[in-house]
């Protein structure tokens, strides 16, 4: 992998491998996002997905291979120069992660008072981030007065308000149930197509996964929509599959729908 070709796309993994003590985690791992696009990574539990997120933030080092975000290659970079790195790299955990000392308005504003951020700004910044998840009324309650669905809302707004260049999601529609999911799902696809910020996501939820390929952020309707049948469109949304810490496919809803993998036809039944 050239240079050019490492700061052309979001993140790139080139030949990965990790194993903790006799387990393999990763082998071989390759695999590239491009700037503005949205990758979803799929394999059943210990296949090496969250591991992908770790390894992209430099809080894990593979044992081999190259791993390069934003043009810089995270697994040659000091501690020092990786806290940089993270500062244009937002997360969504899975349990949401708030502080339950804080206000709403206070997690959000977490990575800004870190940073010294003047006051005015903080505030306009954080009322910004909350009337996009459309969340504003929250703003003096407590995560304990909020409901799941509320909290990785909060916890969105939170990872966007330093308009990050890279996101990565970990399960952020786990244990919602199916109404809350579409609307976590619908402020994922708002934040690729309006802001088109690049984006790793990790779900056991298939039913995300194709909602995100197949639908649209409207600005006229301010709401999320199908894409009309017919329509050249490309939802810059992609599918990775891992299977005992190799990539199994890699490609779009259309192709992982018609993969003649076994596997894979199995796990889209799950």
């Amino acid at each position: 992998m050239s240079e050019a070709n490492g700061a052309a796309k979001a993140v790139v993994f080139e030949d990965v491998s990790l194993r903790f003590d006799e387990q393999v985690v990763l082998d071989g791992l390759s695999f590239e996002l491009e700037h503005g696009a949205t990758k979803v990574l799929l394999g059943v539990a210990g296949s090496g997905k969250t591991t992908i997120l770790k390894l992209t933030l430099g809080l894990l080092r593979p044992d081999s291979g190259r791993i390069v975000v934003l043009g810089q290659e995270v697994t040659a970079m000091r501690e020092t120069e990786l806290f940089e790195l993270r500062r244009r790299i937002g997360i969504v955990f899975q349990e949401s992660a708030l502080f339950d000392s804080q206000s709403v308005e206070g997690n959000v504003a977490f990575r800004l008072l870190e940073e010294k951020v003047p006051q005015q700004e903080i505030d306009r910044r954080v009322s910004e981030a909350l009337r996009f998840v459309e969340l504003a009324h929250t703003l003096k309650l407590f995560p304990a007065e909020l409901s799941g669905g509320m909290r990785r809302r909060v916890a969105i707004a939170r990872a966007i308000i330093s308009n990050p260049e890279v996101l990565l999601y970990d399960s952020p529609t786990a244990g919602l149930d199916p109404v809350t999911s579409t609307t976590i799902v619908e402020l994922l696809v708002k934040q690729r197509d309006v802001y088109q910020t690049s984006a790793l996501l990790v779900t056991h939820r298939l039913q995300d996964a194709f909602t995100m390929a197949t639908h649209y952020f409207s600005r006229e309707t301010n709401k999320m929509v199908p894409v009309p049948h017919g329509w050249d469109w490309d939802s810059k949304t992609s599918f990775l599959v891992l299977k005992d810490g190799k990539k199994l496919f890699e490609g779009d809803a259309a192709e992982i729908a018609n993969s003649d993998s076994e596997y894979i036809r199995e796990y889209l039944t799950l």
